[in-house]
């Protein structure tokens, strides 16, 4: 089984200072510090033995600071020689479709071979749209058009293209992609279930970015293939995203894990203004969050922190195989893809995880064989 690692570059200690715009008082840790930090882990994933390098989209917060992940997937490219790379999501919404072409044809070929697989997502976070002049009212149409354009481009030399939000001449995507399968390397992350058919009914695959329980992307997985089926196409099994607090005892990796995985979901709470459901509701086709909005309202942060990360994987590295093998077999997962880092964890304590990970859980889940989902098969 592959099991690759998405790196987190998140300014966790800032979001007070963010919050009440005190731009006249600098950082406690400047953005500088958190991203050489994450470089520097970044650089021991390949030799490690991990399988891939990935990379998710944010902006504008202390969240996730990685405005453009082919731009970092592109420096590993030149610092490795082995691993694959990923995309954990380019929101497609927020970009023009031919320079997400553009860019990702130009890493195909600077991969020369290694495989890149793409997610796809339409986002959430009004800030992000708003630092973008892009409304949230029209993710789904700007979605569906610029996955159709991508396609168009990257498997058509000269195409065209007359659209509700997008008018394009004949024109070509130069380079031209090494690889001649990308297309069928698309996937898409979701979290509402109204996206779920819009994603199976377009041909892509599944990526699950960790934002709901396990029991529920069960039923994700074979309302997906359920689709699918319908269309003679054969049933997938998903890439699985986790966060991971791997250490010597179940003690100390539980205190590991409750303290920043409870940091990580304060911080989701924050970057997208759980707090404010108004906005959701507003947007026209983001129910599913406003409903999630209320629900949290409900909860105490402790409540909300301790059962995001129960759900994780965290524990010795015999516990954390099983954890994963548990995981594994509730969504049918295809390949893992693992966080090491996140919230205010501290450098050291993120590589002594990661290679902790590494020696005693990464060679065992490198030869298990994983269970494929039997529920649906295609032509049901």
């Amino acid at each position: 089984m592959k099991v690759g690692v998405s790196l987190f570059i998140a300014n966790y200690t800032d979001w007070d200072r963010y919050e009440a715009k005190a731009t006249d008082t600098p950082p406690a840790k400047p953005d500088s510090e958190v991203y050489a930090e994450a470089l520097r882990l970044g650089d021991l994933i390949e030799p490690l033995g991990y399988d891939s390098i990935w990379s998710v989209e944010h902006r504008t917060t202390p969240y996730l600071m990685i405005p453009s992940p082919v731009q970092l997937l592109t420096y590993f490219a030149a610092r490795t020689e082995r691993v694959d790379f990923g995309t954990m999501v380019i929101v497609l919404p927020w970009h023009d479709p031919v320079q997400v072409a553009e860019e990702i044809a130009m890493l195909d070929n600077i991969l020369q071979g290694r495989r890149l697989t793409l997610g796809f997502g339409r986002g959430a976070s009004r800030r992000e749209f708003e630092a973008l002049r892009v409304s949230m009212s029209e993710t789904r149409g700007r979605f569906d058009e610029a996955l159709e354009i991508i396609r168009k481009a990257l498997t058509q030399e000269r195409f065209a293209h007359e659209g509700t939000f997008y008018t394009i001449p004949e024109t070509t995507v130069r380079p031209r992609p090494r690889s001649l399968d990308l297309v069928e390397r698309m996937h898409i992350a979701w979290m509402s279930p109204e996206t779920l058919p819009i994603g199976a009914q377009a041909g892509l695959g599944m990526l699950f970015t960790n934002s709901k329980s396990w029991a529920e992307y069960e039923d994700d997985v074979k309302n997906f293939n359920a689709i699918r089926a319908q269309r003679q196409w054969q049933p997938l099994q998903p890439i699985v995203v986790a966060f991971v607090s791997c250490a010597e005892t179940e003690q100390e990796a539980w205190a590991t894990a409750l303290k920043h995985m409870g940091e990580q979901q304060n911080a989701v709470r924050r970057h997208y203004e759980f707090e404010e459901p108004e906005h959701f509701r507003q947007a026209g086709s983001y129910d599913h969050y406003a409903g999630l909005a209320q629900r949290i309202a409900g909860s105490t942060y402790d409540e909300l922190n301790e059962n995001y990360a129960q759900a994780q994987v965290w524990g010795t590295p015999e516990q954390c195989f099983e954890r994963l093998k548990v995981i594994q077999a509730q969504t049918s997962a295809g390949e893992f893809v693992l966080v090491f880092n996140y919230g205010s964890m501290p450098y050291d304590v993120a590589e002594k995880n990661m290679r902790l990970f590494a020696a005693e859980v990464l060679p065992r889940l490198h030869s298990f064989e994983p269970s494929a989902f039997a529920g649906v098969a295609a032509g049901d």
